[in-house]
């Protein structure tokens, strides 16, 4: 009996016990739940406006996400791949980003009126010392070149034909 126990377990594959994480249980389906979410995702933010800059980062890093799960089978592979902490965490976090999409809808940010003036309130008093002051460390350089690439247009050929004639390329 204990033999077939052992054996039946090996069969089973490598189960996770705990996230270590107090409060969040392991999910034992989560690619599943997490395709689940992101299609969810995906469908919910069509109801924001096509050109806004939120659709378009939900709907980025979502289908990133989605395609990971969908090559990846195992949860390991997945949360190696994403990097962005344990599987149940991405669920947590795929959760929270179909609340939000529903409160953006509710809130409407991107409809403001062209008459609308902020108003700016400047406070140059000094924080209290007992008050923390969270700097956060610097960003990795993967960040700033990511961003580059996208604020920036991007590689083309310019031919120059007054000249020589030859193509240069550039890389902006």
């Amino acid at each position: 009996m204990f033999l077939m126990r052992r054996t039946g377990a090996a069969l089973l594959g490598k189960v996770k016990e705990t996230t270590g994480i107090v409060g969040l249980d392991v999910v034992p389906n989560a690619r599943e739940v997490l395709i689940s979410l992101y299609e969810k995702t995906l469908h919910e933010i069509k109801a924001v406006p096509e050109g806004e800059n939120y659709r378009k980062a939900v709907e980025s890093f979502t289908r990133n996400r989605l395609n990971v799960c969908l090559s990846e089978k195992d949860g390991d592979q997945i949360e190696r791949r994403i990097g962005c902490g344990q599987v149940e965490e991405l669920i947590e976090e795929a959760r929270d980003e179909l609340h939000l999409i529903s409160k953006m809808i509710e809130w409407d940010p991107w409809d403001i009126p062209e008459d609308y003036e902020c108003k700016v309130i400047e406070n140059d008093r000094p924080i209290p010392k007992h008050v923390p002051q969270h700097r956060p460390g610097p960003l990795p350089e993967e960040f700033y070149k990511t961003l580059e690439a996208m604020t920036s247009p991007k590689s083309t050929e310019n031919i120059d034909e007054s000249s020589s004639g030859q193509t240069t390329g550039s890389l902006l």
